[in-house]
């Protein structure tokens, strides 16, 4: 995949996850996609195949009234590519771990998406 290839599908992903788009989502990714949430050295998240990043998907579009990454930079090779990213989000109810139905959240973070048959193949979002 060409530089312009990668930033393209990478937007096309970044843009469905803003509308909360489940369905545009996965037509970004491999049948085979891994993703990993990474916070603090720690895997809270990981899920195989489109099917598991699906319920996954479906779950986070509940949790936030509002939702939104940007990139902040970006960088690619043929098979990777890593975005600086800044995540804003608004809780939509209060949940178990403390987070109460209104509250803004602001992260910054580092995406990292790997490549195959030209979708994204592997997914690891570091905060």
């Amino acid at each position: 995949m060409t530089p312009t290839e990668i930033r393209a599908l990478i937007d096309q992903y970044i843009h469905a996850y803003n509308r909360k788009d489940v369905t545009a989502m996965l037509l970004t990714v491999h049948p085979d996609v891994e993703f990993k949430n990474i916070a603090d050295g720690v895997v809270n998240t990981h899920t195989t195949g489109r099917e598991e990043l699906k319920v996954l998907a479906e779950q986070s579009v509940a949790i936030f009234s509002e939702r939104h990454q940007e990139i902040l930079s970006f960088e690619s090779s043929p098979h990777k590519a890593s975005a600086s990213i800044a995540f804003r989000a608004v809780v939509a109810d209060d949940l178990p771990n403390g987070l109460k139905k209104g509250q803004t959240l602001e992260l910054s973070g580092r995406s990292e998406f790997e490549f195959k048959d030209g979708l994204i193949a592997k997914i690891t979002d570091l905060s």
